[in-house]
């Protein structure tokens, strides 16, 4: 079978598409390459169908949907600081494109369509572990994003009858990630830093949490997802995580332990937008997709450890 990958040249999307690569099948790749990476693809380039070009442009995707059996949507301006700065600009490339790969999907009678929704819909809320059933409290405009996204995916559903499902990523993190930029995320960020021997830099008091997801949990994820029973299929949001919360600081702690590093961190003002605490229920995705954590946060941390040693030096 053949599959599309959206944002397959980025992080997330470059390890699916391995993943789908090693269960035998075909993988097609739609990137703009704005923030995905030539050298993602590196070793694969030979395996898989690359069409170069952007999600809101129709032809472009209607191209790229040509014979695959479903589609995995993982392209997006994925910054919530980004968004806060160029809100117009996240949303043309986070709503508009999303509707235009719905579409190019459902005029290609293809029946499913998995997509990367995100944590950042419930907001900061108190309450914790975050629930599907929860009311979403966006508070950045990528948040708004995704929560529109998952809307429309219900919608196609209801409307139309496409399998959609939206996998609401929490912290995802390992090889292929980011490390450079203004919006790096935290644990490349982190382990590039002591690799270089520079500060990290924590945004607040480090006491904040997450629930940090291996890529390999997300790629299990989405593949489950794809193979799910079609009754599953309506739209409705599930938490892909590993239901165990980890400060920034206690990351700290552990690259220093595990990279023989004394390197003191160097702490900024919060950033607007960003959320204090965050900790999944994936009991839901069990039931519908019969998810499980395939690679927990200790080991998941070592493995990325290794490869950035490797790939940064």
């Amino acid at each position: 079978m053949k599959y599309l990958i959206t944002g397959g040249a980025g992080f997330i999307g470059s390890n699916l598409v391995r993943y789908i690569l090693d269960k035998g099948h075909d993988a097609v790749v739609l990137d703009n390459f704005s923030t995905g990476k030539w050298e993602n693809l590196t070793g694969i380039l030979d395996k898989i169908t690359l069409v170069k070009g952007d999600v809101r442009d129709r032809e472009t995707v209607d191209r790229a949907v040509e014979g695959v059996t479903a589609v995995f949507h993982e392209a997006a301006v994925g910054s919530v600081p980004r968004s806060v700065k160029e809100p117009s600009f996240a949303h043309s490339n986070n709503v508009n494109g999303t509707v235009n790969v719905l579409e190019a999907v459902r005029a290609a009678g293809i029946k499913r369509i998995v997509f990367a929704a995100s944590s950042s819909a419930y907001g900061d809320q108190p309450v914790s572990p975050k629930t599907e059933t929860m009311n979403p409290m966006p508070i950045s405009p990528y948040a708004a994003n995704k929560i529109a996204c998952e809307m429309y995916m219900q919608a196609y559903h209801a409307a139309y009858g496409l399998e959609t499902l939206c996998l609401r990523y929490f912290n995802v993190f390992g090889p292929r990630q980011d490390p450079f930029g203004a919006y790096a995320a935290v644990i490349p960020a982190f382990v590039s830093n002591i690799l270089h021997n520079q500060k990290p830099q924590v945004f607040g008091d480090g006491e904040q949490t997450r629930d940090f997801c291996y890529i390999e949990n997300v790629c299990s994820a989405n593949w489950l997802a794809a193979n799910a029973p079609a009754a599953n299929c309506n739209g409705k949001p599930m938490n892909i995580a590993c239901s165990s919360a980890v400060s920034l600081n206690q990351i700290l702690g552990k690259l220093k332990l595990l990279m023989n590093s004394g390197i003191a961190a160097e702490y900024l003002p919060e950033r607007t937008g960003d959320i204090k605490h965050s900790l999944a229920d994936i009991s839901l995705a069990k039931k519908m997709i019969s998810y499980e954590p395939l690679v927990y946060f200790d080991e998941g941390l070592e493995r990325a450890i290794h490869w950035y040693t490797e790939n940064l030096k």
